[in-house]
């Protein structure tokens, strides 16, 4: 419950208390916190015991999906889409047959005419273009 607070945190806590209660107030409000906090754990712990008493075997299969809810707090949901999209992909933008199926890589207009030199070089055979994902 506690695992993420320091020393550091807890002793801002304390200075915090000590300003807010003054120091004739603070032990016994540090003791009722205490004491609260072990009879919430208390409580939740005879539920657990007797739940796990009524139901026998069955808590465990009950706790099995709740471990697993628990494992969703590193939950990443965009490591899961593209690994989900793009699992095992080569070309996962689809990139491979940019300029069409019929291998033209733009060399040569389809009436055999060379392009114009307005344009740039033309791509080699199996060359792949240049893509600016971003633009997309």
């Amino acid at each position: 419950m506690f695992e993420s607070v320091g020393w550091g945190e807890i002793l801002i806590i304390v200075v915090a208390g000590l300003f807010i209660l003054g120091p004739e107030r603070l032990p016994e409000a540090a003791s009722w916190v205490a004491k609260s906090v072990r009879k919430v754990r208390d409580f939740a712990t005879g539920a657990k015991t007797q739940l796990r008493e009524e139901m026998g075997p069955e808590f465990d299969q009950l706790r099995k999906p709740l471990e697993d809810l628990r494992g969703l707090r590193n939950f990443d949901p965009k490591r899961v889409v593209t690994q989900h999209l793009f699992d095992g992909d080569t070309d996962p933008l689809g990139l491979n047959n940019v300029n069409g199926t019929n291998g033209s890589n733009g060399a040569a207009k389809p009436n055999g005419h060379p392009a114009p030199a307005s344009q740039p070089e033309p791509l080699k055979p199996g060359e792949r273009p240049p893509v600016d994902p971003d633009a997309t």
